[in-house]
């Protein structure tokens, strides 16, 4: 999406997509799949960040690239916490295990985590799209 296509209808529909992806979250971690809880949990938050790199006209072609960006623009100028950035790594590192890894498992704490880590960074991009727009 360029920049100028970029309104509050579009980041609406961003936002949108990662409540829809936390909402899978909670239902998968409440059906006993904790892998794709996880995996939901990762996506919701992806959505998340690139909403909010998108209000600054930044978007990026791989998920590594939208987590630096992410972390360049908004965590390290501390717009975000400091913390965010290990909660972005442990998310990734969760849903390649759950997505890729056959030997491997996300056990019911660990989805947990991750699902309680992206509501509250879904839920905070939302309050910062709100204050820009």
């Amino acid at each position: 999406m360029s920049a100028d296509s970029l309104n509050s209808e579009n980041l609406k529909a961003i936002m949108a997509k990662a409540n829809e992806k936390l909402a899978a979250a909670n239902r998968e971690l409440s059906g006993g799949f904790y892998g794709e809880a996880a995996s939901r949990a990762y996506y919701a938050v992806f959505h998340a960040l690139s909403a909010v790199l998108a209000t600054q006209g930044l978007s990026f072609s791989s998920h590594s690239q939208t987590l630096g960006g992410f972390n360049k623009h908004f965590v390290k100028t501390e717009i975000f916490p400091i913390g965010t950035t290990r909660k972005l790594q442990r998310l990734f590192e969760d849903r390649q295990i759950a997505d890729y890894d056959w030997i491997h498992t996300v056990d019911a704490e660990t989805a947990e985590e991750d699902v309680n880590a992206a509501s509250d960074i879904v839920k905070a991009c939302a309050e910062y799209i709100k204050s820009r727009t």
